[in-house]
């Protein structure tokens, strides 16, 4: 369960206002001290994550939250990072005081919520202090259109029922597709090109390359892992071709020389385009790469923060292909982490990470956001194969893309 990376988890934001007993509850649905509780109002100040894990769904990541009522201008900024935690959130759990019920706080969350399309629970706590009329809880529950649980957490009442309720109301579907299981079969051979230079890490491999090996053997397929200056061996010790290549991005132009006929080629990039995001989103940013003109501005934006080489992808190599390919210069900006700017409006281009260190929920959120503003984006691993002209061959395997890409000829 603690092995389980943090963007592999179902997340479950735990919202409500000060003192409502939100700390409380986190502690005991993970059954530990983790949040720090205390009857002083506005105790919590930044979200706080903790994994867990609960069966039948698995590893979660619960998600404690400043109030939504905290006032005064820190106040204000810690409701901001509480709201940006939506962004990310796969189910949300509000917590209602028994006393005080549904104010207008929680009818303006509600309905918030709802705009982004989010399942919501509410917990009525507090209810050892104050009892609590069936009728006015389904009242409440009808008016809001919202499961709602009178709970305990100081007599631990409520709490395997709520449990029930997020296995009930968690998204089916918020894992979304396999990093790669649903394009093989069982006993397939599939070739991992993976790359050991000055940024690979010492001693392990990457996130992205241990999910799609995982992935692979859960649907019992045959991998290999080798390094691009074996790749051409290991082809010629296999008694029949493999039934798919997947190679690091930066290696696109040799892995694919050296590809068979016959043998499909992709990379991780491409693969996690998918697995966390929209492939026919990321893939229809391309044609814009060839409206690109010196001097506009492009967005590069990466999910985790790492120390860079000199020949860096994302503040060296990609930069120096897109101005060879324009022919001048281009205004590039770069953020990392958790941060995504608001104002998209001066870009003419965004160009993502293959995002493994999010969460599907959040990489949708910043297509979302990049769509609806009418900026093109792309990700790593399509941008490269585009300028290695390879794209249509990288896309092979994924065939609803066909049609995208006859737009793009």
């Amino acid at each position: 369960m603690q092995e389980t990376p943090k963007a592999s988890r179902l997340h479950i934001a735990i919202l409500g206002r000060r003192n409502a007993g939100k700390s409380s509850l986190i502690n005991a649905l993970t059954n530990q001290k983790v949040a720090l509780v205390s009857d002083v109002p506005g105790t919590t100040t930044d979200p706080v994550y903790k994994a867990m894990e609960i069966l039948p769904i698995g590893p979660v990541m619960i998600i404690d939250t400043a109030g939504i009522d905290d006032s005064g201008c820190l106040g204000t900024l810690r409701v901001e990072r509480t709201m940006s935690v939506l962004n990310k959130a796969d189910l949300v759990i509000i917590v209602l005081e028994a006393e005080s019920g549904i104010t207008q706080y929680e009818k303006a969350l509600i309905e918030g919520i709802k705009v982004k399309k989010i399942p919501i629970i509410g917990v009525i706590n507090k209810t050892d202090k104050i009892t609590i009329a069936a009728e006015l809880v389904m009242k409440w529950s009808n008016e809001f259109n919202i499961p709602l649980l009178p709970t305990s957490v100081k007599n631990s009442q409520g709490i395997e029922e709520l449990k029930k309720l997020i296995i009930t109301y968690a998204p089916p579907d918020w894992q979304g597709p396999p990093v790669i299981g649903d394009l093989i079969q069982a006993k397939d051979t599939i070739i991992l090109v993976t790359p050991i230079d000055s940024a690979a890490p010492k001693g392990r491999l990457i996130l992205p390359q241990v999910q799609t090996i995982r992935d692979i053997l859960d649907h019992d397929g045959v991998t290999i892992v080798v390094k691009e200056t074996e790749l051409k061996q290991a082809i010629e010790n296999l008694r029949k071709l493999p039934r798919l290549i997947v190679t690091d991005s930066q290696a696109f132009e040799r892995v694919s020389a050296e590809t068979p006929s016959g043998v499909m080629l992709t990379s991780f990039s491409i693969l996690f385009a998918r697995h966390k995001g929209d492939l026919e989103t990321l893939v229809s940013g391309v044609k814009n790469i060839e409206k690109l003109k010196p001097g506009d501005t492009v967005l590069i934006a990466e999910a985790c923060t790492h120390h860079q080489q000199a020949d860096d992808i994302g503040t060296v190599k990609i930069p120096q292909w897109l101005q060879k390919k324009v022919g001048g210069e281009l205004n590039f900006e770069w953020v990392a982490g958790s941060h995504f700017p608001e104002d998209l409006s001066k870009y003419s281009l965004i160009i993502h990470c293959g995002a493994c260190m999010l969460n599907r929920k959040e990489m949708l959120h910043r297509l979302s956001e990049v769509t609806n503003k009418a900026v093109p984006v792309v990700n790593y691993g399509i941008l490269i194969a585009y300028i290695n002209g390879i794209l249509e061959q990288a896309l092979e395997p994924f065939p609803q893309i066909q049609r995208i890409l006859s737009e793009l000829n």
